[in-house]
C-alpha cells in the first residue's frame, strides 16, 4: 500500500446560480494574456447542452481517456506511444477553434468617437480577437446559457444517447442546470500518459497536476488524450496549458480562486488519502457501472489509526494528515456518500466530484398541492423530476442509476428532517433511517452543505518550509505580458517564499492589497480594492 495525498474539490450543483463569477475571476488570475484568449480553465456550462469545447464528451469522435483491452489492462483509447509517435506531425483527434470559438471584442472605439447628431445610431461590431477582422458570433464559450440554444443545439448534447424519449424541449417540460468544470486533477490522467515529452506531470506532494513550459514542445498530444479537453494550446507561445488548481495559493492555505470568489458558496476543498497501488487495478473495472464504487475503495480512512500510521510512516506530514480528517471533501464523498465524480467511464479516476441537484422537486410537488417537504411526496417526486435520473446518471455514474437515486434521496430526507426541526420540532428518526442514516449525520451534512464556515469548506493545510526548495526546482516558465517571459528574468519560481515576497513588495509600494491577496478570515484590511 502506496498512500499518498491529493487536493480534490467538491462542486453542490443545487446552489450553483450560473453567474460566472469563477469563470471571470479566473479568466482575470491565469489567461488574461496573448494566445490564450478563447482559453477558459474554469468554464459554467447550461445542461442540456454541447459543453465548452462542442461535444468534447463524444468520445466516440475525440478517443479520450481510457479503455481497457481483453486482457483487463488499460490502454489509452487514442493509441500507445508508438502510434503516437508515427503520428505525432498530425493530429485530427483534437477541437479546432471554432469547437471552442473564435474569441472576439467589440469596437467600442465607434461609440465613443462617434459624432453626434448622425443620422444611424452608432453600434460597436464584433471584431475577431485572432485576426482582427469583423466577424459575426456563431458559437462561444457557453452558447446553450439558459436555453438560448437549446432547440437547436440541445438534442445534440452526447449525453441524451439512450433516453432521447425521457427529454423533452418545449420550454413548458424542458429542464436546466449548471455544470461548473475544471480540470480533474485525476488519480490516472490521460493527458500525462499521451505527452510525448512528459511535459505534464502529478506532482507526488498533492497531486496538482501541470504542464512543465520548458519540456512542453507543442505536440497537443495531450489535447487529444484528455477526454474533458481541460488542456489547451497557446498559439502565441506554442505551449499546452491548464488549470493549475490555483497551487501558488494552495500552497498558502488558500483555495482557488474560483472557490475563494463563487457567489453561491458551492465549492468545498480538502485533502484525500488514497492508495496509489489501487488506482490502475480500480480503473480497470471492466464493468463501467461499477467503477463509481470502485473510485471508492482506492479512498482511504483518515480515521483508522493504522491508515495514520502508516502514512506518517511514509512520510506524509501530520498536519496534512489531520486536514484529511477534517476534510469536507472526505465528508462528501465517502462519509456521506452525496458527491458522485463526473464521467468515471474515462477512467481516468476524476477528483473534481459533483453533488447532484434536487433543486426544481419542492416546486413540482407544491404545484400538484401536496406538502412539498413531506419526506414520502419527496421521495416518490424524485422519479418523476424534470430532469431525468438518467441523464444524471450518464452524467456522474457511467448510466448506473443507483448512486444517483440514493444521493438524491439523502438529499431530499435532509431537507424533510431539518424541516421539523426548523419548525421547532424535534428530528424524525424514520427520515434518517430511510436513507441509511442517523439524525446526526443528516444534521452535519446540512451543516456542511447549507451553513458552513470559510474554514470548514476548505481544509487547506500549507506546504511546509522543508519542501520549498524541492517545490522551486520544480517551478517552470510563466509567460507573461504578451505572451513571452520578462527580459532577463528567467524562470518564474511561484513558490511560498516568492509569492509572500512579491505580496509583500506590493502592500508596501501601494499601501494596499487586493481582494486576490485576502485568505477570506476576519476582515479586509483598508485600502482593498
Amino acid at each position: 500500500m502506496r498512500i499518498m495525498a491529493q487536493m480534490a474539490m467538491v462542486m453542490n450543483l443545487d446552489k450553483c446560480i450560473g453567474c460566472h463569477t469563477c469563470s471571470v475571476t479566473c479568466k482575470q488570475a491565469w489567461t488574461n494574456r496573448s494566445g490564450t484568449e478563447y482559453v477558459w480553465f474554469n468554464n459554467v456550462e447550461t445542461r442540456p447542452g454541447l459543453g465548452y469545447p462542442r461535444e468534447y464528451e463524444n468520445q466516440e469522435k475525440w478517443q479520450g481517456g481510457w479503455e481497457v483491452t481483453k486482457r483487463g489492462r488499460l490502454r489509452l483509447k487514442g493509441g500507445g506511444r508508438f502510434h503516437k509517435l508515427l503520428n505525432i506531425f498530425g493530429n485530427p483527434k483534437m477541437p479546432e477553434i471554432d469547437d471552442y470559438y473564435e474569441p472576439w471584442t467589440y469596437d467600442y472605439q465607434n461609440l465613443l468617437n462617434a459624432p453626434a447628431g448622425q443620422k444611424h445610431f452608432p453600434v460597436a461590431r464584433a471584431h475577431s480577437l485572432i485576426t482582427g477582422e469583423p466577424m459575426t458570433p456563431k458559437w462561444g464559450p457557453n452558447w446553450d446559457d439558459d436555453l438560448g440554444g437549446a432547440v437547436e443545439y440541445g438534442h445534440k448534447d452526447p449525453m441524451l444517447k439512450g433516453i432521447e424519449d425521457k427529454v423533452k424541449f418545449e420550454f413548458e417540460q424542458t429542464f436546466m442546470f449548471y455544470l461548473p468544470r475544471i480540470c480533474e486533477h485525476c488519480l490516472n490522467p490521460a493527458c500525462a500518459a499521451s505527452c510525448p515529452s512528459g511535459a505534464i506531470y502529478k506532482r507526488a506532494e498533492d497531486g496538482i497536476v501541470l504542464v512543465d513550459q520548458d519540456r512542453c514542445r507543442g505536440w497537443r498530444m495531450c489535447i487529444s488524450g484528455c477526454p474533458y479537453k481541460k488542456v489547451y494550446f497557446n498559439h502565441h507561445t506554442g505551449k499546452a496549458e491548464k488549470c493549475t488548481f490555483c497551487y501558488p495559493r494552495v500552497e498558502l492555505g488558500i483555495p482557488t480562486i474560483c472557490a475563494e470568489t463563487c457567489v453561491g458558496r458551492l465549492r468545498y476543498i480538502g485533502l484525500m488519502l488514497y492508495d496509489a497501488d489501487a488506482v490502475l487495478v480500480a480503473a480497470a473495472e471492466r464493468d463501467e457501472h461499477k467503477l463509481y464504487e470502485k473510485q471508492l475503495t482506492v479512498f482511504l480512512d483518515p480515521e483508522d489509526p493504522e491508515i495514520r500510521a502508516e502514512a506518517e510512516r511514509q512520510g506524509i506530514p501530520h498536519d496534512w494528515i489531520e486536514a484529511a480528517r477534517r476534510s469536507p471533501v472526505k465528508k462528501l464523498i465517502m462519509d456521506h456518500q452525496v458527491a458522485l465524480p463526473l464521467h468515471p467511464e474515462y477512467r481516468t479516476m476524476p477528483m473534481v466530484w459533483y453533488i447532484p441537484p434536487l433543486s426544481p422537486i419542492v416546486d413540482s410537488v407544491a404545484s400538484t398541492g401536496y406538502d412539498a417537504e413531506d419526506v414520502d411526496n419527496l421521495f416518490g417526486a424524485i422519479d418523476v423530476l424534470r430532469i431525468p435520473m438518467e441523464y444524471l446518471a450518464n452524467l456522474f455514474t457511467a448510466g448506473n442509476v443507483t448512486p444517483v437515486r440514493a444521493a438524491l434521496e439523502k438529499m431530499a430526507a435532509m431537507r424533510s428532517y431539518m424541516r421539523d426541526i426548523n419548525l421547532g420540532g424535534v428530528g424524525n428518526e424514520e427520515i434518517a433511517a430511510k436513507v441509511g442514516m442517523t439524525g446526526q449525520e443528516i444534521q452535519d451534512m446540512f451543516r456542511l452543505l447549507a451553513i458552513a464556515k470559510y474554514d470548514e469548506r476548505y481544509v487547506i493545510p500549507p506546504s511546509h518550509k522543508e519542501q520549498a526548495h524541492s517545490l522551486e526546482s520544480i517551478s517552470t516558465e510563466c509567460p507573461v505580458g504578451e505572451g513571452g517571459t520578462a527580459p532577463g528574468s528567467g524562470p518564474v519560481a511561484v513558490t511560498i517564499g516568492s509569492y509572500s515576497a512579491a505580496k509583500a513588495r506590493r502592500e508596501t509600494a501601494q499601501g494596499q492589497g487586493t481582494f486576490l491577496d485576502w485568505d477570506g478570515h476576519g476582515i479586509p484590511t483598508s485600502g482593498v480594492r
